[in-house]
């Protein structure tokens, strides 16, 4: 799927930002910026024209579109709508690692009730990328005292097997949210007001991943942004990170090496050092092996 869209210095300035640390190194004539973000890939042309290409291209595409010629009284319209997703009884599923070469990814769901919003609130609950590690460290611990939840780990091993040309990264986040939400609602039978997974594919999309599965969570509302506006969906972030925190300093520590996060420069200076050390079999344990990294890491290796 292809989406371009045509942006303004404004919009250009924020996209530069909010890419920089997925953006491409590779120097293409009249194009400013290339990042890949998960299944998509954007490339912004010094034209001002932005193409989006792949399976997420539409959702990519729409968090921008949306922030693009809308009028005071839409954004108004707009916040009182996404309100009543805050303050609400609700199930929300959030993911990370995706983007880090090195380290799991952690699949969460999480069961706010509305009497608990007020103490979320107080305790600083938000977006886990915008949270420092440190403090997700000591209110992920409070969090999990007080909302029920269900969480999933696949190793990079196991990623690595199941990732093929017919299963994307988006396919698999997909089974592993409908697993969580499934479990969660199913086990606990919480009453709820909504069911919200922050969007990475479209509705239709992401039951098409799941063809095949018997036990499918129906009833979702998909939204751009939901750790900010859910405090359920906030929640499944912040203990997806923690979980994913302590399961990457194991890595380091049984690797003794620090292992960087993302999927920068300084991932395949590390990548070489682990190569050098354990061998090319040990990305195969540890890292997202159709990265771009792997082809930097082991193409600069001398064997």
């Amino acid at each position: 799927m292809n989406i371009v869209l045509k942006v303004n210095k404004e919009v250009q300035d924020k996209m530069i930002k909010y890419y920089s640390d997925k953006k491409r190194d590779k120097e293409i004539p009249y194009v400013i910026l290339q990042a890949d973000d998960n299944d998509t890939v954007i490339t912004m042309y010094t034209s001002g024209k932005v193409m989006f290409q792949g399976t997420s291209a539409d959702v990519d595409a729409m968090m921008w579109q949306e922030m693009m010629g809308v009028s005071k009284e839409e954004v108004e319209k707009k916040k009182q709508m996404e309100s009543k997703y805050h303050t609400c009884s609700s199930v929300g599923s959030d993911e990370v690692g995706t983007g880090d070469y090195f380290g799991p990814i952690v699949v969460t769901a999480s069961y706010v009730n509305i009497d608990d919003v007020k103490f979320l609130e107080e305790l600083g609950v938000g977006d886990s990328k915008k949270i420092s590690d440190d403090k997700i460290l000591k209110i992920a611990p409070q969090i999990v005292k007080k909302v029920k939840y269900r969480s999933l780990i696949l190793t990079n091993k196991e990623y690595n097997e199941k990732y093929t040309k017919d299963v994307n990264m988006n396919k698999i986040k997909a089974i592993m949210h409908n697993r969580v939400l499934y479990q969660l609602i199913h086990e606990e039978n919480p009453k709820y007001d909504y069911i919200i997974v922050d969007e990475f594919a479209r509705s239709e999309r992401y039951y098409n991943y799941l063809n095949g599965i018997n036990e499918i969570q129906r009833d979702i509302t998909f939204m751009t942004k939901a750790e900010d506006k859910n405090l359920a969906v906030a929640c499944s972030s912040i203990i997806s990170r923690y979980i994913f925190l302590k399961e990457f300093d194991k890595i380091c520590d049984n690797l003794h090496i620090p292992l960087p996060k993302g999927a920068g420069k300084d991932v395949d200076t590390i990548g070489e050092e682990v190569v050098e050390k354990y061998g090319e079999e040990k990305l195969k344990e540890i890292a997202k092996l159709n990265f771009a990294n792997t082809g930097r890491i082991l193409h600069t290796m001398i064997f």
